[in-house]
């Protein structure tokens, strides 16, 4: 199979053209009551397939909101905000989610990389739509990334997956080789009207201070430590009873080569505890208390703070996972912005969380580890921009479709699309939408008509 880079080339070598799609076609799937109402802007749209050809748009096709963030046409008429959530569109909806709060985070962070990630074209290249054989979804490529884990939804996910999959196998390895896996979890006092910013530099003072105390490396030894993940998390209590602000706290991946007793753990969780009192105090932060100031699981028992998608996406997934009932992870406050746009709490919120964890690095491995469990050094930027290799290239967009595409904020949408009918369905999207990047702004029937074609586009097995 060629490569991405060599099906693009392939791509842009073929400029035959191809029939224009048969109208009569459009009789036969807009079977809808109410017929859909084409824009009186839209005359025939161009773009190429992945055959190389050159295609016309001939029919209705559906399109639908990518949701949220200002000057986001779609984003802001709930109905269109719907996707089918029934197999095999889950992957997809999630996805369509993700751009979606992409577009908020972007109305947040107007001057950031993530304002601009998936929008614009990278070294004029064209703008490719892929699917993949594996999973049957569709993705992007041809675009700049951000490459940011913390505020792109969509950087996030790619990233964190792919952090998942080197800590699964580094995990998977290390038990097989009869080592022991202990998740350790750290937390602080907090409260309403904590600074982020300043939370942060005292628990990472007191963190610092910890790890080089003489018997917190006595208990490690106990424990046949070898190395360590780090990773941070946090939430916000605004919904909680009792408000208590931000909740950053650490996660640490310990592995060990002593599978201790469950005696052994409570012992070694005490003097931990008191170790991290210590520390605690010192920084500024307060005492934590016993019951929530740290937690020493069994990693291989799915305990208190392994989650459905298991430990390894514990330690990758914090902040972008939906958080417990009272508090918020930084994604829920996107979310909550996304459902209302008038939550301006939400929105500084966010804007606080992506200023301070700017920089940052998701995970943290001891010196050593990965080479240890043979993972290759990657940066989060490197892995944004990669491309799977078993994609298959649908087809490429126009300038034009592109804009097209970002005024009425389809970038999610365009995709589920093309996961489900292919290219000719991309196809009947654009030619339907051609023409509104030169809209001031689409019209209360046009809006309803474009969500009717989508529904019904998505619904559509060619």
């Amino acid at each position: 199979m060629k490569k991405p880079r060599e099906q693009v080339e392939a791509l842009r070598g073929n400029g035959r053209l191809r029939k224009r799609l048969n109208m009569t076609t459009d009789k036969q799937i807009l079977t809808s009551n109410a017929a859909p109402v084409r824009a009186n802007h839209t005359p025939h749209a161009t773009g190429r397939h992945a055959d190389g050809k050159r295609q016309r748009g001939g029919g209705a096709a559906c399109g639908g909101a990518d949701g949220g963030g200002s000057g986001a046409a779609l984003g802001t008429n709930a109905k269109l905000g719907a996707v089918p959530t029934k197999p095999p569109y889950d992957g997809m909806a999630k996805r369509v989610e993700r751009f979606a709060l992409q577009s908020v985070a972007r109305s947040i962070l107007p001057k950031s990389r993530t304002a601009k990630c998936l929008r614009i074209r990278a070294f004029n290249s064209d703008v490719q739509v892929w699917r993949s054989k594996a999973h049957g979804t569709a993705s992007y490529g041809g675009l700049q990334t951000c490459g940011s884990v913390w505020a792109c939804p969509v950087c996030n996910a790619k990233i964190s997956e792919r952090r998942r999959v080197e800590l699964l196998s580094a995990m998977d390895m290390h038990k097989a080789q009869g080592g022991a896996v202990y998740l350790l979890t750290l937390t602080t006092p907090h409260q309403r009207g904590d600074n982020l910013a300043e939370l942060l530099e005292k628990q990472g003072t007191a963190l610092k201070s910890f790890l080089r105390d003489f018997s917190v490396k006595k208990v490690f030894a106990e424990m046949g430590y070898i190395g360590q993940v780090r990773a941070l998390e946090v939430t916000h209590g605004r919904k909680s009873g009792q408000d208590n602000g931000w909740h950053p706290h650490f996660h640490i991946l310990q592995f060990c080569q002593v599978s201790g007793r469950e005696a052994d753990r409570k012992d070694w969780q005490v003097r931990l505890y008191l170790r991290w009192v210590a520390y605690c105090e010192k920084a500024g932060l307060g005492t934590p208390s016993y019951a929530h100031g740290i937690k020493l699981d069994d990693g291989t028992q799915a305990a208190k703070y392994v989650t459905k998608w298991g430990l390894e996406d514990e330690m990758t997934k914090g902040h972008s996972k939906k958080a417990k009932a009272g508090g918020e992870t930084p994604f829920d406050l996107l979310r909550a912005a996304l459902a209302d746009d008038g939550d301006m709490q939400a929105r500084a919120l966010f804007q606080e969380f992506a200023q301070c964890f700017k920089g940052k690095r998701q995970l943290s491995w001891s010196n050593g580890l990965k080479a240890r469990f043979n993972q290759a050094e990657k940066t989060d930027e490197e892995l944004a921009a990669e491309q799977d290799d078993r994609a298959v290239l649908l087809g490429l967009l126009t300038v034009d479709q592109w804009r097209d595409v970002l005024k009425l904020d389809l970038r999610g949408p365009l995709l589920e699309i093309a996961s489900k009918g292919g290219w000719e369905a991309v196809q009947r999207l654009l030619h339907f939408v051609d023409g509104a990047r030169d809209m001031p702004s689409p019209d209360a029937e046009f809006l309803d008509a474009l969500h009717e074609v989508r529904a019904m586009l998505c619904a559509w097995n060619p």
